[in-house]
């Protein structure tokens, strides 16, 4: 008998480990999860708020760059081409397509010392730079929660309930090399 009530309470002992280790592993990958979500969010608003300054800046420096418009053609397609309902990875392609040509249309208002002086372009200039490097760095923290979800999630025990808690790996926001050369911008033809 005393055999039978230690082997009950091993059991039992086992049987509320496991269930605290399962309870403990599904709230870190819950808390990981909205993690990645927030880092997500505000990346989102930073595209959000360059895709607003942009025909700001286009419409500042479009009458004295007349016939360099090719530029302006393509910062304004590519701020078009930006939606926030497509995959991550289709989303950090036209995020890095729209800041090389951002960087061209700066290389080209260079040109233009009456562009370079007037002090609406200056200001818009400095925005959208500004801009560029929060995304950059809400883009960092993003890859950054989502590395530390996908190997959590490849880590025992996570890894034994993956499967049956639905969880998968996240996308990074990073661009391919097929991206990168699909989205190759070549300002200098027009």
């Amino acid at each position: 008998m005393p055999y039978v009530v230690a082997a009950a309470f091993a059991a039992l002992v086992v049987l509320v480990l496991f269930g605290f280790l399962v309870f403990a592993t599904y709230n870190e990958i819950v808390a990981l999860t909205q993690r990645i979500d927030k880092a997500w969010a505000n990346v989102d608003v930073t595209l959000k708020q360059r895709f607003d300054e942009l025909p700001n800046l286009v419409s500042a420096v479009r009458g004295v760059m007349g016939f360099e418009q090719h530029v302006l053609t393509e910062v304004t397609r590519l701020r078009n081409a930006y939606s926030g309902d497509v995959p991550v990875p289709e989303q950090a392609a036209t995020s890095e397509a729209t800041s090389r040509a951002v960087r061209q249309l700066f290389a080209t208002v260079e040109n233009y010392p009456n562009l370079k002086s007037a002090t609406n372009v200056l200001a818009l200039q400095a925005e959208i730079q500004r801009l560029e490097g929060v995304i950059a760095d809400r883009r960092e923290l993003y890859n950054d929660s989502v590395a530390r979800y996908n190997t959590r999630i490849r880590q025992v025990p996570a890894v034994l309930l993956a499967g049956l808690f639905g969880w998968s790996s996240r996308d990074f926001f990073a661009v391919s090399d097929a991206q990168r050369a699909a989205s190759a911008i070549n300002l200098s033809d027009a």
